[in-house]
């Protein structure tokens, strides 16, 4: 491992000036799971520490890596006029607090061309996209509002009418019933080849990890635009669970 990278310094300094960086609702292995170090590891980069590593499919994991280990509960925004970072913090913990914690099974997909792991029940599918709507709920008086032309922009060629009202009333169009819990693995790639090789890669590795532990959330920066991604805070769910 190389040294933690620059991407801490200037997360922290965004952070102090309170300069209005783009803030994500993800889910993310608890950092002591195998779960979040095999998958740092795969990607090439802690999003946490920062560290990096040179990952063997390291030419396949370019978008992914900079979003870090994750899965989108929230998609990245920018805070409404007069929100600060303190206020997303609080609202996300009283969110995450109200979460129960389970464990769920998880199983390869492809998706539009790229590789991921999904839930490998429709119940506990469901179950994620219930989590993400209480958390959208919660989130959305804090953000601002995307521009015409920000929304313009992100309506492309198969689209449904569906996910495009949701991207003009939400400012994203994979939320509500379009939610899909996903935990990318890979750039999108022609090549079928290298499709298989991920999945072959991860198999072993999905039946030795066991069950995804979904314990809790975190909040993720991005301290300048099209940098990497760094993680935050962590929200456990219910912490009242620790407790009883």
């Amino acid at each position: 491992m190389t040294a933690p990278s620059e991407s801490n310094d200037k997360t922290a300094k965004a952070i102090a000036a309170d300069s209005s960086p783009r803030v994500a609702l993800y889910y993310a292995p608890p950092a002591s799971s195998a779960w979040w170090q095999e998958g740092c590891e795969w990607l090439g980069r802690d999003a946490e520490s920062g560290r990096e590593t040179h990952a063997a499919m390291h030419a396949w994991t370019q978008s992914p890596r900079r979003y870090g280990w994750h899965a989108t509960i929230v998609a990245p925004f920018r805070c409404a006029a007069g929100v600060t970072l303190a206020d997303v913090q609080a609202a996300a913990r009283a969110w995450a607090n109200g979460i129960v914690r389970f464990d769920m099974a998880v199983r390869i997909a492809q998706m539009n061309g790229f590789v991921a792991l999904r839930a490998a029940h429709d119940g506990d599918d469901a179950r994620m996209r219930t989590i993400a709507a209480s958390a959208l709920r919660a989130i959305a008086p804090l953000q601002a509002k995307p521009s015409i032309e920000s929304i313009g922009r992100r309506i492309h060629d198969g689209m449904s009418a569906r996910q495009i009202a949701l991207l003009r009333e939400w400012g994203y169009p994979y939320v509500l019933d379009e939610y899909r819990f996903h935990m990318t693995l890979s750039d999108s790639l022609d090549d079928a080849n290298a499709r298989t090789s991920i999945a072959s890669h991860w198999a072993p590795r999905i039946a030795r990890l066991g069950p995804l532990p979904v314990h809790g959330a975190a909040l993720f920066i991005e301290p300048e635009p099209g940098a990497p991604f760094a993680l935050w805070q962590r929200l456990p769910f219910n912490i009242a669970q620790d407790e009883a």
